[in-house]
């Protein structure tokens, strides 16, 4: 399985979800307003692909690839969220926005954002 776009939102979106407690197929369907089935099918194409577990029980646990790219993910989704408030874009375009670009962004783009937010909030304080 390439990791694409609809992917990375699935690990992400467990990531998330798990720092809340043990996390199911049906709160991931919840989280991302998708039907339970589609759901079910992808994250069993990612357990088949070594990204996550799925136990006995139902819960998810997201693998050391999968745990790898949900970090990154959601780095870039908080980084890229805090830059465009620091433009002055409102949090919830902010959000959105960030949700859009986190998938695509290349690493050198990246790099440069963060490197622009880490000053701009050490240059706050």
């Amino acid at each position: 399985m390439v990791i694409r776009e609809s992917a990375e939102m699935y690990l992400e979106t467990i990531l998330v979800l798990s720092k809340e407690g043990a996390v199911r197929s049906i709160d991931v369907a919840k989280s991302l307003n998708f039907s339970r089935p589609s759901v079910s099918v992808t994250l069993h194409n990612l357990e088949k692909e070594g990204y996550i577990s799925i136990a006995e029980d139902q819960t998810i646990t997201l693998l050391t690839k999968g745990l790898d790219i949900a970090k990154t993910i959601y780095e870039r989704h908080t980084i890229l969220t805090e830059f465009f408030e620091q433009l002055g874009v409102k949090k919830d375009i902010a959000v959105a926005d960030a949700c859009k670009i986190e998938h695509d962004i290349s690493p050198e783009s990246f790099k440069a954002i963060k490197k622009l937010v880490k000053n701009n909030r050490a240059n706050a304080k």
